[in-house]
């Protein structure tokens, strides 16, 4: 058995017992190895510490429970292991910057680390070939657009750290322009109301700390825009195409579109010898009952060619 397969089965033990005691010993005695080598390759293949993980893994359930206005913080912070109220509002505050009751009484969007699937990291797979994982079906392909693509929306810079690969906790700036052009787009009178939904991310200067994110939808051509929206096109060209589905669609556009990203762009184009051009398309097709559905289009570029 690969060692990722052995850490994966930990990720899985501890995502089933979140509101349980996990000790260490436990958890490495699943692996066959001593808690030293075990905490040492948990934290090389999940990116942070047993105890960490296991942390912002109860942080992210205890915020939906948090919602539930008929519980009490005090009862939600001792059924996810912490030991107080105190003690919780201390740990969500570091993770979100708000307290639990700052969250509950104006509920915010929220980034969460997200339960890893390590399986993603050593898979390659060939193009047009769908991958079955645990949690979506994800398949790579490329795409000729011969015409460019209109969009309208709106644009903002967010904190590089938010980027759909990231992996810290905090408010989701991103979330909230999506809130903030659903609110408005009816209002849109060039926004064709059966188009898809659109979200770029476009890296700025290197040493920026930012990156500017655009939401928007189709929009028909030759259309003149009024502040505040913006106008993006994706023009027309070769991509790559990344495309995956979940089960609904708030699972397809936080987990799986973390994941997703992870495995293009630190798997799939990395063991090719490409990287991609300073921008990431997300677009997004209309869920229905049985289908959540939607894509991240890239412009690949050889690491060879990149300064």
């Amino acid at each position: 058995m690969h060692a990722w397969e052995q850490i994966q089965k930990t990720v899985d033990y501890i995502e089933e017992r979140l509101s349980e005691e996990i000790k260490i010993e436990t958890l490495a005695n699943l692996t066959g190895l001593s808690p030293f080598y075990f905490q040492r390759l948990f934290k090389r293949l999940v990116k942070k510490p047993v105890n960490k993980y296991v942390k912002l893994r109860r942080l992210a359930r205890a915020s939906e429970v948090l919602l539930d206005k008929n519980k009490r913080i005090v009862d939600i912070a001792l059924d996810y292991g912490f030991s107080s109220h105190e003690t919780f509002t201390r740990s969500f505050k570091d993770a979100y910057r708000i307290t639990p009751a700052e969250f509950r009484s104006r509920p915010s969007r929220l980034t969460h680390v997200s339960k890893p699937d390590l399986f993603l990291d050593y898979t390659m797979i060939d193009e047009d070939v769908p991958l079955i994982t645990d949690s979506m079906v994800l398949e790579m392909t490329r795409r000729k657009l011969d015409s460019a693509e209109a969009y309208v929306g709106l644009s903002t810079k967010i904190p590089i750290s938010q980027m759909p690969a990231g992996e810290t906790t905090g408010i989701d700036r991103a979330g909230q322009l999506w809130d903030s052009f659903h609110s408005c787009k009816d209002d849109i009178p060039y926004l064709l109301s059966d188009g898809i939904e659109l979200g770029v991310s476009m890296m700025g200067e290197a040493m920026s700390d930012t990156f500017t994110y655009f939401v928007g939808g189709e929009m028909m051509s030759n259309t003149f825009v009024c502040e505040p929206f913006v106008k993006w096109e994706l023009t027309a060209g070769e991509y790559v195409v990344c495309c995956f589905e979940a089960e609904n669609f708030s699972e397809l556009s936080t987990n799986a579109l973390g994941k997703a990203m992870n495995y293009l762009v630190e798997t799939w184009l990395v063991k090719r010898g490409l990287t991609i051009q300073p921008f990431s398309v997300e677009k997004y097709y209309q869920t229905t009952s049985s289908a959540a559905y939607m894509e991240i289009w890239i412009v690949p570029v050889s690491i060879k060619d990149t300064p």
